[in-house]
Parts: structure tokens; sequence; C-alpha cells
């Protein structure tokens, strides 16, 4: 008879098995994390070379007009460093030079002298004034100062404004009529509104001065604790443009023609929602200002073609040089 040979059990454990696909996991995830950043490297080695091709191009065959470039006002201005930052990577190696230089004196009271300053005063209590040697009284014999800049957030607050009616209580029992004076009260800025002029102004300067999206100024006045609405504040620079900003306008425009040199260009732009247009027309922003001598002064136009008596009529009362 014959004898069959006895083999082992070679059949894996359900402890085995849950390990093998822990690590075949684990290493599947390690060759995705590695792909990724490949692709990633890829795709940003290509967009360099992309943007050297086109420098290149642009040097070698560029025109000579001001018309943009075809790409360039899609540029992730905002999120740029989120795009760019990678962590893992290493820090370059470079190479360190040091040198001495002689320190400029007074460059830091320079920086500071028209700042308000806060004075915090540490002293010693009656009781500490004691010497640990004799037990004599402390006299104080100088002082050791420290300078820090401080940064106080903004914050939104409500101004209730209350307007007080005076009558005479003796008219009010014995005569026919009584007498009514309210005490006077400054007019708001725009009627019915929660607009003060402090915050009209910071609006307008957050959004054309520090390049401030009023979506972005939205969040920022949520934070702090105001839940005010992109609209709103839109509506509210347009009045505030209209009602008071088109007075210093025409006062600045007056100055301009008055001058002997003006500058003068103008650029492309699409408007939304305009009345009569599509949204694809293209119109024209011109810029007048002064020339390098006195105050500056710059005004735009806002036009819908680019026809020569746009500029004609905007500079009609000027007499003088006309630079283009």
């Amino acid at each position: 008879m014959k004898k069959t040979k006895k083999t082992a059990n070679t059949t894996p454990t359900i402890e085995e098995l849950l390990e093998r696909v822990q690590l075949l996991e684990q290493k599947n995830a390690d060759l995705e994390a590695k792909l990724e950043k490949e692709k990633s490297e890829s795709e940003a080695k290509i967009s360099w070379l992309q943007e050297q091709l086109r420098l290149h191009q642009s040097k070698r065959f560029g025109v000579s007009s001001e018309k943009g470039i075809p790409g360039q006002l899609e540029l992730t201005l905002f999120n740029e460093v989120e795009q760019e930052a990678d962590l893992a990577s290493p820090e370059p190696t470079v190479e360190t030079i040091t040198y001495r230089r002689k320190k400029k004196r007074g460059q830091r009271q320079l920086m500071l002298e028209n700042l308000p300053v806060e004075t915090i005063d540490y002293r010693l209590s009656d009781e500490e004034q004691v010497c640990s040697c004799c037990g004599g009284n402390l006299h104080e014999m100088s002082t050791e100062v420290r300078q820090e800049l401080k940064y106080i957030p903004a914050e939104v607050k409500v101004v209730k404004h209350v307007r007080h009616v005076y009558s005479c209580r003796h008219c009010e029992q014995e005569a026919i009529e009584t007498p009514i004076q309210t005490s006077p009260m400054p007019k708001p800025v725009i009627a019915g509104s929660l607009a003060s002029p402090s915050m009209l102004a910071h609006i307008m300067s957050q959004k054309y001065v520090e390049g401030l999206p009023i979506y972005r100024q939205e969040k920022h006045l949520h934070r702090l604790g105001i839940t005010l609405s992109r609209q709103t504040m839109a509506n509210w620079m347009m009045y505030g443009a209209d009602r008071w900003l088109s007075k210093l306008y025409s006062r600045m425009h007056q100055l301009l023609v008055k001058l002997d040199i003006v500058c003068a260009d103008e650029t492309t732009l699409q408007v939304l929602q305009e009345p009569g247009r599509s949204a694809s027309s293209k119109s024209y922003l011109w810029l007048y200002r002064t020339g390098v001598e006195g105050s500056p002064i710059i005004l735009y136009d806002y036009q819908e073609t680019r026809a020569g008596e746009n500029p004609m009529n905007f500079l009609k009362e000027f007499k003088g040089f006309l630079q283009v």
C-alpha cells in the first residue's frame, strides 16, 4: 500500500491576513502620495516652462502696442501662496556672508515719533522698597525703558443718537398752546440707514485704497459680530460717491484743467449689467493726472467708446500741454 506524504497546514490565519491587508493599504497610500507629489511638481515645472516660453516669445515677437497679453489677468493673485507652498520640501542651501556695518542712529526714533505713546510704569510697592542688606529705605536711581509696537484690532459698535424734546410745564397746564423745542442733531449720511461717516469711509478706503473686495469685508465684519451684506455696502458706496465724492471730483477737475501739463491714458474694461449693452461690450476708462510738481491729482473718466471727442470734452477748458 502506497503511503501519502503529509504536508504542513499553510493556510494563513485571520490575524496574518489583516496584517497583510494593512501593509498593502499603507504601501498603496505611500504610492498615491508619491504620485500626487510628482504630479504637483510636474505641473509646476510645466507652468514654469510655459511662462518662460511666453516671456521669450513676448520679447522676440512682442507687439509695440499696449494691448494686453491673453491670460495675464487670470493670475491667481489671492491664493498664490497656498498653491505654491510645500511644507515637506527642504529649505534651500544658502551661503552665509557675515559682515559689519555701522548702525544709523535715530532710525527707530524717527519711525516711532508720529505714533501715540502709552506708558506703563512698573514700581516697587512701599513694603518692597526696603534694602535687603541693611533694611534701609530704597530710592529710585534710574529707569530701564523697553519699547514695543502694540496693535489695537478694529471694533464695530453702535452709536445711538438720542434727540431730546422739551416743552413748557406751565403752558401745558395753563395755556392753549404748548411750545415744543427739539435739540439739534446732525443729519445722517444716508437717511434711514445704519451707515455712519466713519463706516462709509472705512468701506471705501478698504475697497479702493487697500484693494480689499467687499465680499471679504463682509466676512471680516461678520467675525467682528456684525452681519452686513455686500449688497448693502455696495449701495452705500454708490450713494456716497454720488452724494459726497462727486463734489470733490468736480473740484479736482476744476483744478486739473487749470494746470500747464496733464497726462492721459486709457484702458479697456467690461461692465456687467449695463443698460442697453451686453456684458461682452468693450468700454474704456480714461485716466488723467498731473505732472511731478505740485499736489497730485488723479481722475478717472468712464466712456463707452474710445472716440476722440471724449478726452476733448473732458479737457475742453484745458489750455496747456497734453501728454498721452
